[in-house]
């Protein structure tokens, strides 16, 4: 089936390459896509600040199994580096985001970098799919520990089968069995209340980083709920604003000025 993508780029070209962020849709990996409205203005963003967007699809699990979305999130990175000159990009400054699914699958681009099995025959073979900056809001990091959660449905779809009937599996697809001294900066965000994805997902995900000292960073959204849903009478905190500056000062600070 066809992949394709949506980029956004700066409104005022520039005269030297920019840095990139491909950005993974969640859903369940049964669902979703990447010109979803409400991330549409957040891409415009970014762009605005200097950043070369990349907006991807991939497999969903009614159509293949993992590692299938993982292959073609990290055939996306590879076909980006293979036409950075075509679209004015660094290929040495990539970045990779993600929403729920899509953090884990940004996560596992991150942290699988040099997994052959993972790379999948999309194309572009000859370049490297290796990210120098990773953001994750509330992804799952460990399908092992968290089998309870993960036993709905389209976890099981996507997986293949139960914890029972495919452990290896559940281990292959754990971003936080990857974690190496070479992984890139991460940065976690996630709602204390996470009734989908548990907040300490991405806790142990963040003292594995920690661990292997590597930089990482945790935001606890109080008050929030699964996608930041406020479920108590206070306000979430931080604020959906004050989320989005936090992602963009993290690519800032490791694709804009860090080189």
């Amino acid at each position: 089936i066809p992949l394709l993508l949506d980029i956004y780029i700066p409104e005022t070209p520039i005269a030297t390459p920019i840095p990139a962020i491909i950005f993974i849709h969640g859903g369940g990996w049964d669902s979703g896509d990447k010109g979803h409205k409400y991330n549409v203005i957040k891409f415009s963003y970014l762009a605005t600040h200097g950043f070369f967007i990349a907006s991807i699809n991939y497999r969903l699990s009614g159509v293949a199994p993992f590692p299938a979305a993982v292959e073609d999130s990290k055939c996306a990175v590879r076909w980006l580096r293979a036409n950075a000159d075509k679209y004015n990009v660094d290929s040495q400054r990539i970045g990779v985001a993600g929403y729920s699914a899509g953090g884990h699958l940004a996560m596992m681009v991150g942290c699988a970098d040099e997994t052959a099995a993972l790379e999948g025959n999309g194309g572009w073979a000859d370049f490297s799919s290796k990210v120098q900056a990773v953001c994750s809001y509330y992804g799952p990091s460990d399908f092992v520990s968290s089998s309870e959660e993960f036993s709905r449905p389209s976890h099981v779809q996507f997986l293949g089968g139960t914890l029972e009937e495919k452990p290896e599996i559940y281990k292959a697809a754990s971003p936080i069995n990857y974690v190496t001294k070479d992984d890139p900066p991460l940065l976690i965000i996630h709602g204390e209340l996470d009734e989908t994805v548990p907040y300490n997902e991405s806790e142990e995900m963040y003292q594995a980083y920690q661990q292997a000292g590597l930089e990482a960073m945790l935001i606890k959204v109080s008050h929030a709920g699964h996608i930041f849903r406020q479920l108590t009478d206070s306000p979430i905190s931080p604020s959906l604003d004050e989320i989005e500056q936090v992602r963009l000062d993290f690519f800032i600070k490791h694709l804009l000025i860090s080189r």
